[in-house]
């Protein structure tokens, strides 16, 4: 079986960026970040999808990397895709454990969609099986993605959840890194440095 974990990058991610700190520098390190993790896997080949071009310079050599319009839908994007299974991880994710990546394709055992629900709404990750199912119109910002994904399957077991984390929209939201946790140096330092 063939597992891709696909990094998600859209512009507006830089708003996160904290007083101080370029955006565009910050998207940077935070997109830098997970595919770090993601690249890190075993069994999975990363992937980043990104609607900034000039972003290719963070991936290892060999990696494929797929431009896409900033409002791209997932569900286009999820079919450029070539693979079994595949989970998508939003790039404003930088310190999420490898664990919650791994649960996603676990829960595809029982579930066509499986969902790590972002704190304050919409989705850290998803993954799913390619194709992607057709009844699925996935956008990790939907603020009730999961109910809405419910709403849009033709059973209630079609979607699955996992343990939620946390992503970084505001710049208050940098406040939620753990700096005990492994990971996440680009955007540590960045952080540190302002």
């Amino acid at each position: 079986m063939t597992r891709i974990a696909a990094v998600l990058v859209r512009q507006r991610m830089a708003q996160a960026a904290p007083p101080g700190v370029d955006p565009a520098r910050f998207l940077e390190a935070v997109a830098e970040d997970t595919y770090e993790m993601v690249a890190g896997l075993e069994l999975v080949t990363p992937v980043l999808i990104t609607s900034l071009p000039e972003l290719e310079e963070i991936v290892w050599p060999g990696t494929e990397v797929i431009t896409i319009k900033d409002d791209e839908p997932l569900k286009i994007i999820l079919q450029r895709l070539k693979a079994d299974q595949v989970a998508v991880i939003s790039a404003d994710a930088p310190d999420l454990p490898p664990l919650l990546v791994g649960k996603l394709f676990r829960e595809l055992g029982r579930a066509e969609i499986t969902i790590c629900p972002a704190e304050n709404g919409g989705a850290v990750a998803m993954a799913c099986a390619l194709p992607p199912p057709t009844w699925a119109d996935p956008d990790l910002d939907d603020e009730r993605i999961v109910a809405t994904l419910r709403a849009q399957a033709p059973g209630p077991r079609k979607v699955a959840t996992t343990p939620g984390w946390h992503r970084l929209r505001t710049p208050e939201d940098v406040e939620r890194l753990d700096p005990g946790l492994e990971g996440w140096e680009s955007t540590r330092a960045l952080i540190r440095a302002r």
